[in-house]
C-alpha cells in the first residue's frame, strides 16, 4: 500500500505537466503507472481530391516555367549560386534543377524526370520538363469540367502511343559512317546550337564527332564513354579546345632537369610506392649508433638503385607512378636518365594503361618489358605565363582512348562547356546505336499534336477530351521556342500548322534564327529519335503517375 500510495502521490504532478505541455492526454497501464498518449494527428496536414490535384499542378507549372524561358537556340541561362557562395550558368535542363533546392514533393519528382532523361539520352532534358508541365496545365482545365484523372490518364495514354507512332512514320534514317560525318556533325551543331558554346558550334560539334568515331565499336553499336576523356583548363579560348588522341594527365615531370617531350616512350606503369619495402604490420626500428644509420642510409641508397635499374632494365624510358616518391629517389631516377611522374590518380592510371596497351603494375617485382605501355610521344604542356604544366601521352598504341581538352576564359565557361559537349558526345552516341532523326524546331511536336487530334476525331468515349489536351500540350514546346525566339507565338504556331496540313509536309517548324524559311531539312536542325520518341515517354508516364495521387498526408511544423 505504501508503493501504491508512493505512486499515487506523484500523479497531480504529472497531470499538471500534461496540461501544460496540451500536446496529449494521459493514461495509466494496469500497474497504475502513468503514461502520456501524444497527439500528433492535429500536426499533419492534408489534402485530398481535387484539392491535392491542384497542389500537384501548381508546383509542376512552377517548375516548367521557370525552364520554359531556357528552351531553344535563342534561350536563357539560369545563374544559380550554391551555400558556399560557388556559380553555376548553365543552359542544360538536369543541372538546373539538380541544383534548385526544391521542397515539394511533385517538383521533387520533375527534377527525377529530367535526371533520367539525361542518363538515358543525355539530351532533351528542359524539353521534358516543359512537356510534363504542359500536360498537367491540360489535365486541370479537363479536371475542372468534371472529368476523372484515370480517364484523363488513359487519354494521354492513347494518345502518346499514336504520337511515338507517328514519330517513328515521320523519322529519316542516314548511315552512320567514318567516310561520311556531315550528318553526324549537323545534329551535334543542333544540340549545341541552345548552348553558351554556340560561337564555335561547328568546331565543338567536329571534336565531339571524332571523339565519338574514334571509341566507337559500329559492329555492335557500341560507344564506351570511360574512353573520352573531358578535361579542362582555365586559359586561352573557346576556339584553341583540342582534341588529343591520347590522354592528358594534369602533371608535369616530377624534376625540372627531366626531358619535356619523349619520343617512342616505353611507359612503366606502377601502383607501388616507389621506395624501400617497409614491413605492412606495425614496428618500430631503433637506431642506436652513427654505424647503424650508415647503414640504414646505404641499405635505402642500395634499394633505389636496385629499383631505378630494375625499371631500365625492362626498356622502359618513362615511369607513371601513382603513389610519391622522395627527393632522394628523384635525384636518382634524374641521375639515371629515367623521367619520372608522381601522384597521378587512380582514374587516370587506368586511362593510360587502355590508351598504351600496358598493364599496370602493384609489385616491382612483377615488372616485365610485356608489361610496358607504348606512345609514339610524351610531351609537356605550358600555359601562357602561369608556369601551369600538363603532360599529352598521343600516338598511343591503343587509339580509342582520346581527351577533350577544353579552354576558356574563366572556370564556368569551362564547366558549361564540359555540360555541353556532353550532351553533344550523348546525341552522337545515340546515333551509332539508332541512326533514325526527327526534324527538330518544334516540327516534330506540331506534327504529332495534328496526328493525334486527327485521331481523337475517331474516339467516341470520353477519352477524347483528354486526346485533344495531349496534342494541344504538344504545342508548347513550339509556341515556347517562337516565344524565346521574339515571335508572336500562337501566330507563328498557327502559321506552322497551317503549313504542315495544306503541306503535308512534317518537316516544317520554328524559324528560330530567322533565316525566313521554315523547313528544318535546309536549315540541318536535327534532333534523334531516341530523344524524342523518350521525352513524350517519360512525360506522360510521370503525368499519368502524378494525377493517380488524390491524397497527400504531410507532417505538419514541429512546435
Amino acid at each position: 500500500s505504501g508503493t501504491r500510495a508512493g505512486t499515487h502521490r506523484t500523479f497531480p504532478d504529472v497531470t499538471t505537466w500534461v496540461k501544460k505541455m496540451s500536446t496529449g492526454t494521459l493514461a495509466f497501464d494496469e500497474f497504475g503507472r502513468p503514461f502520456i498518449i501524444i497527439r500528433d494527428q492535429g500536426r499533419k496536414s492534408r489534402l485530398t481530391g481535387i484539392e491535392a490535384h491542384r497542389s500537384h499542378i501548381q508546383a509542376a507549372r512552377a517548375l516548367a516555367n521557370i525552364l520554359r524561358t531556357s528552351l531553344g537556340p535563342k534561350g536563357m541561362d539560369k545563374m544559380m549560386v550554391n551555400p558556399d557562395g560557388d556559380i553555376t550558368i548553365t543552359n542544360d535542363g538536369a543541372t538546373i534543377l539538380a541544383q534548385m533546392d526544391v521542397q515539394h514533393q511533385i517538383a521533387k519528382l520533375l527534377v527525377e524526370l529530367s535526371k533520367s532523361q539525361d542518363a538515358e539520352v543525355g539530351d532533351g532534358t528542359t524539353g521534358v520538363v516543359v512537356l510534363a508541365g504542359a500536360l498537367l496545365e491540360q489535365a486541370e482545365e479537363l479536371l475542372d469540367r468534371g472529368i476523372h484523372p484515370i480517364r484523363i490518364a488513359d487519354g494521354f495514354e492513347m494518345a502518346a502511343k499514336i504520337a511515338l507512332d507517328h514519330l517513328d512514320k515521320i523519322a529519316e534514317s542516314f548511315p552512320v559512317d567514318r567516310n561520311n560525318v556531315e550528318p553526324l556533325v549537323k545534329t551535334a551543331m543542333t544540340t549545341l546550337g541552345s548552348k553558351i558554346i554556340n560561337r564555335h558550334q561547328r568546331r565543338m560539334a567536329e571534336i565531339a564527332v571524332q571523339a565519338v568515331l574514334s571509341v566507337a565499336d559500329l559492329e555492335r553499336k557500341d560507344v564506351d564513354f570511360e574512353l573520352i576523356k573531358v578535361d579542362g583548363k582555365v586559359g586561352g579560348k573557346l576556339e584553341d579546345t583540342m582534341l588529343v588522341k591520347g590522354v592528358v594527365v594534369d602533371k608535369d615531370m616530377s624534376h625540372p632537369q627531366m626531358p619535356k617531350s619523349i619520343d617512342n616512350a616505353r611507359i612503366a606503369i606502377l601502383t607501388c610506392p616507389f621506395e624501400p619495402p617497409k614491413p605492412k604490420t606495425k614496428y618500430g626500428l631503433h637506431i642506436t649508433s652513427v654505424d647503424d644509420y650508415h647503414k640504414l642510409r646505404e641499405y635505402e641508397k642500395e634499394k633505389f638503385a636496385q629499383m631505378v635499374k630494375q625499371v631500365k632494365d625492362t626498356g622502359a624510358n618513362l615511369v607513371i607512378c601513382q603513389w610519391g616518391f622522395d627527393d632522394e629517389a628523384n635525384h636518382l631516377l634524374l641521375a639515371n636518365d629515367l623521367p619520372a611522374v608522381r601522384w597521378v590518380g587512380g582514374p587516370e592510371i587506368e586511362l593510360i594503361a587502355i590508351a598504351t596497351g600496358g598493364r599496370i603494375v602493384p609489385r616491382f617485382s612483377e615488372l616485365t618489358a610485356e608489361k610496358l605501355g607504348k606512345a609514339g610521344k610524351v610531351r609537356e604542356l605550358v600555359f601562357g605565363t602561369t608556369k601551369d604544366r600538363m603532360l599529352v601521352i598521343e600516338e598511343c598504341q591503343n587509339s580509342r582512348a582520346v581527351t577533350i581538352f577544353v579552354r576558356g576564359g574563366n572556370k564556368m565557361i569551362i564547366e558549361e562547356a564540359k555540360r555541353s559537349l556532353h550532351d553533344a558526345l550523348c546525341v552522337i552516341r545515340n546515333l551509332v546505336k539508332d541512326n533514325r532523326v526527327v526534324y527538330g524546331g518544334g516540327s516534330a511536336e506540331i506534327a504529332c499534336s495534328l496526328a493525334v487530334n486527327k485521331e481523337a476525331s475517331k474516339i467516341s468515349t470520353m477519352e477524347q477530351y483528354a486526346m485533344r489536351a495531349f496534342a494541344d500540350a504538344m504545342e508548347t514546346i513550339p509556341m515556347a521556342l517562337a516565344e524565346n525566339s521574339g515571335l508572336n507565338p500562337i501566330q507563328t504556331v498557327a502559321n506552322v500548322k497551317a503549313q504542315q496540313v495544306a503541306q503535308g509536309n512534317p518537316v516544317l517548324g520554328i524559324d528560330c534564327m530567322g533565316t525566313g524559311d521554315n523547313d528544318m531539312r535546309t536549315q540541318h536542325v536535327l534532333e534523334t529519335l531516341i530523344g524524342k520518341r523518350q521525352q513524350v515517354m517519360l512525360a506522360t508516364q510521370l503525368v499519368k503517375m502524378i494525377l493517380k495521387i488524390d491524397d497527400i498526408r504531410t507532417p505538419g511544423e514541429e512546435e
